[in-house]
């Protein structure tokens, strides 16, 4: 029921963004290209689909809130081109093809990644000029701005790469993994509250449902970057290890990082009883704790 509801929210999600991204034939086609080549190359639209659930789950219809789903998609694709560059991760495969930077060359993958950013804000930023609740649109713009930038994942970013240069110690780690992953989960879960204009009880329901299936996420990736099948991951597994990174797996070992997923999934299920209808969120935390790809 999971992947089919994902399903049906991805069909909506995906013309869309073939929609706010179309194709040029302008001087800068080739970044538009690269753009498009990492856009709608394929992936979960986890992000996309929370944002459009917690929308609807406040009481909005989902098209209204589909121009900021699909920016919130573009800013986490722009993450993982950039992420992916010999001067981050320095990853081949993504999504089951070539990166970016390999399909087309680093530079071009650099302006991609800048391109799929700033059309994100243009976007969400013409849909919220027409939106019936101006000042709820703006307020979800701000914490999806927030979430992405130097308080959320590019701090946790940041905070990654200085680990993996030994700067920083495993007691950052989940800081480090609270911005990297949780903070655009929580641009997903709360952004989708403050544009139905929630109160603040079921924001900071999905600031904590947020908090904990991003950590249990992130720990769960962690073991699969060891333990996973790289043609059903679609990325090149082992890459934590050949980079000498500090991981969930790497400090706590496999056990406890199951009993982490377990706890933190729990406390996920837990905030979701503050929406009415939260089955799906309930059992989208469950399917991922145990996810193989």
């Amino acid at each position: 029921m999971v992947r089919q509801r994902l399903e049906e929210y991805a069909r909506l999600i995906e013309p869309a963004l073939d929609r706010f991204l179309p194709e040029i034939n302008a001087p800068q086609k080739r970044v538009a290209d690269a753009a498009r080549y990492s856009l709608l190359g394929g992936g979960k639209r986890l992000r996309p689909a929370l944002f459009l659930e917690f929308y609807r789950l406040c009481g909005g219809n989902v098209n209204e809130a589909l121009p900021f789903a699909c920016a919130l998609e573009m800013i986490h694709t722009y993450s993982l081109v950039h992420d992916d560059l010999p001067c981050m991760d320095d990853d081949d495969l993504r999504r089951g093809r070539a990166t970016c930077h390999k399909a087309f060359d680093e530079w071009t993958a650099v302006l991609a990644g800048d391109a799929l950013l700033n059309r994100a804000y243009e976007v969400m930023a013409d849909a919220a000029a027409g939106f019936h609740r101006p000042q709820d649109a703006v307020r979800a713009m701000r914490h999806i701005a927030r979430s992405a930038g130097i308080y959320g994942m590019v701090g946790g970013q940041t905070m990654d790469l200085q680990m993996e240069a030994g700067r920083l110690g495993s007691e950052n780690l989940e800081q480090m993994v609270a911005l990297k992953t949780g903070a655009l989960l929580s641009a997903a879960c709360v952004g989708g509250c403050l544009l139905a204009g929630a109160p603040q009880r079921q924001c900071q329901a999905a600031e904590r449902y947020a908090h904990s299936f991003g950590l249990a996420f992130q720990i769960r990736d962690d073991v699969l970057d060891a333990e996973g099948d790289e043609k059903e991951l679609g990325k090149t597994v082992g890459s934590d290890e050949k980079d000498g990174k500090t991981t969930y797996l790497t400090v706590f070992g496999p056990g406890e990082c199951r009993r982490r997923i377990d706890a933190l999934t729990q406390d996920a299920l837990d905030a979701a009883l503050c929406f009415s209808d939260s089955s799906f969120i309930c059992d989208l935390a469950r399917w991922l704790a145990g996810r193989t790809y």
